[in-house]
């Protein structure tokens, strides 16, 4: 893969440079929530407007899938966004109201060495995620706009999906990994690869059917894999627990169960649960064993003592990837689990990976110092994909073109 060192090497003063990337980050529709996202891109743009590059970002928000124009919805609107972004570059960024059209060839056409434009959301057009064809020609319609330009790949978090801004713009234009893109493959490779031991797996989450893949292909190749979040309720039916209320998927408890018996010195189950009479704040709590469920309960976090025993694990680790909150933390009552576990992973010697998104967003939200995690990742889905053993198609362009 060419880097960012290798197209700074090769000269951007004066070229136009189309950079993907992800700039999906939470909102409530008008204010952002957690920039996480915008300042992880940061470094890559940076660096670009100090060699003089003109730099024409592209990103989404949200999933309009070819809807209306940005700006009649918040929603889908890139505004926030762009104001963000240039607060941090104290500098402007000018939004364009579409993503192709007149509005993005005219403000493209006035950048001047180190200035940042934004596109419209990339996926308010219905062919970022189309058929091939569509793909080819909105990615030569982009290609278009940056004559002479260069297309660096700083979106981690969309490396996974075959779509025009991805894939078969790389292919139009010599193609470069950013910063982000370069340090997230380093490292998940690092996990996939020969990992220090032992090596500890952390999952949450809501559905055992979701991490099905990552939890087939790491099994056999970490020393202990954690389970918490509402996906751990399947796999304590499967080993007899009565749930109560908690969230269950019936169809995968044979698998659960296949699992527990190949795996069983290597999978760790909770051993208490905080339950509610109902998914609500102000629901009635209590702390009870995995065998004392209350009839009709729901299983909403993870207990104290199974914090304390993921934490003695996490203690003696080397090596540890992190992907999904323990319970529902978004809500007081039920964030502790996950804040405990955050503080166990950053507390241990390990070189600790948090894998995006909830895991990502839980640590900012318990006021975690970043730095004393090895990397966090800004592609829960990617990383994920990643860990599964799949071809990331915004990787491979990238390998296939240098």
């Amino acid at each position: 893969m060419r880097t960012l060192d290798d197209l700074i090497a090769d000269g951007v003063a004066d070229r136009f440079v189309l950079l993907r990337a992800d700039l999906n980050v939470p909102h409530d529709g008008y204010t952002i929530t957690d920039d996480g996202r915008i300042q992880a891109a940061l470094p890559t743009v940076r660096r670009l407007r100090e060699a003089g590059a003109k730099i024409v970002v592209m990103a989404h928000l949200g999933r309009p899938e070819g809807g209306p124009p940005p700006g009649r919805d918040p929603l889908e609107s890139l505004t926030a966004v762009a104001g963000r972004l240039g607060q941090l570059l104290d500098e402007r960024v000018h939004l364009a109201k579409d993503v192709v059209g007149d509005s993005a060839e005219a403000m493209v056409g006035r950048l001047g060495p180190g200035g940042v434009a934004m596109l419209a959301n990339v996926r308010c057009d219905a062919r970022e995620t189309g058929s091939a064809q569509e793909r080819e020609e909105l990615a030569g319609e982009l290609a278009a706009l940056v004559p002479g330009g260069a297309f660096v790949s700083d979106g981690f978090g969309v490396v996974h999906r075959e779509q025009a801004s991805v894939v078969e713009v790389a292919r139009r234009l010599p193609a470069y990994g950013g910063d982000l893109v370069a340090r997230e493959t380093e490292v998940l490779r690092r996990l996939v690869g020969d990992p220090d031991r032992p090596y500890v797996v952390i999952l949450g989450g809501s559905k055992v059917s979701d991490k099905l893949g990552v939890l087939s292909n790491l099994l056999p190749k970490v020393d202990k894999l954690l389970v918490g979040g509402a996906m751990c309720f399947t796999f304590l039916a499967a080993q007899g627990h009565d749930v109560g209320g908690s969230k269950l998927e019936s169809d995968q408890v044979d698998t659960c169960s296949e699992l527990l018996g190949k795996y069983a010195d290597t999978l760790v189950l909770p051993s208490d649960v905080v339950v509610a009479s109902e998914f609500a704040e102000s629901a009635e709590t209590r702390t009870v064993p995995v065998s004392e469920m209350p009839e009709g309960w729901l299983g909403l976090d993870v207990g104290p003592e199974t914090v304390a025993a993921f934490g003695a694990v996490l203690a003696d680790a080397a090596t540890v990837f992190w992907n999904g909150p323990m319970g529902v933390f978004e809500m007081a009552p039920f964030a502790a689990g996950t804040t405990g576990v955050a503080e166990a992973v950053a507390d241990s010697p390990a070189f600790s990976v948090i894998g995006g998104g909830d895991s990502a967003a839980a640590i900012r939200a318990a006021g975690l110092d970043e730095d004393r995690f090895g990397h966090i990742s800004t592609g829960g889905g990617a990383s994920l994909e990643f860990l599964e053993g799949h071809v990331l198609p915004g990787i491979a362009v990238l390998e296939e073109s240098s």
